[in-house]
């Protein structure tokens, strides 16, 4: 797998190669990416890329694309930016964390969603990192951004979104 990825996207387990294809269409024909990696990772049902792009407006692009053409996107479940990549380390991850949160404006509000696959690691022990050092008011349910840690194995991704940064297709293709 990749180690500098900025997509996670994930599918129905065992679609991992029509996943592939599929995003290799969007991203080179549609949206002009020139020369994305796309890889399978080990864990089921979840693919990376790395793309040239800024992955957040490429979210923003294929949410278009479903409104528009939603026959395009049939493997894809959800995407995810990433804007960080580091070891799964508890303080590499608070560093990151605490220099991505720096950007929230002082009066807005955060939230911290960890999801951890193939670590031993407790979710809290994460939010717990990562929050050591920010100095925003908290809001778990209606929060003005997320600070995303995706935990795959050894590597973690970390990003600093709005709520709406996360592509979830099913839910596109329902409005």
């Amino acid at each position: 797998m990749i180690d500098d990825f900025n997509l996670i996207i994930t599918t129905l387990r065992g679609l991992e190669g029509q996943l592939c294809s599929e995003m290799e269409y969007l991203l080179t024909e549609e949206l002009g990416a020139t020369e994305p990696i796309i890889e399978k990772s080990e864990i089921r049902g979840l693919i990376v890329a790395k793309i040239s792009l800024d992955p957040l407006k490429v979210v923003r692009n294929l949410r278009a694309i479903i409104h528009e053409y939603p026959y395009k996107v049939r493997y894809a479940l959800r995407i995810i930016p990433i804007q960080k990549i580091v070891g799964t380390n508890l303080e590499e991850i608070r560093r990151v964390s605490a220099d991505l949160t720096k950007l929230i404006p002082e009066k807005n509000t955060f939230r911290i969603t960890v999801e951890k696959r193939y670590t031993s690691i407790h979710s809290k022990d994460f939010i717990d990192a990562a929050a050591s050092d920010i100095k925003r008011k908290v809001d778990l349910v209606n929060p003005d951004f997320i600070l995303l840690i995706e935990v795959l194995g050894e590597l973690t991704g970390i990003s600093l979104i709005r709520p709406d940064d996360v592509l979830s297709v099913t839910q596109e293709k329902m409005l």
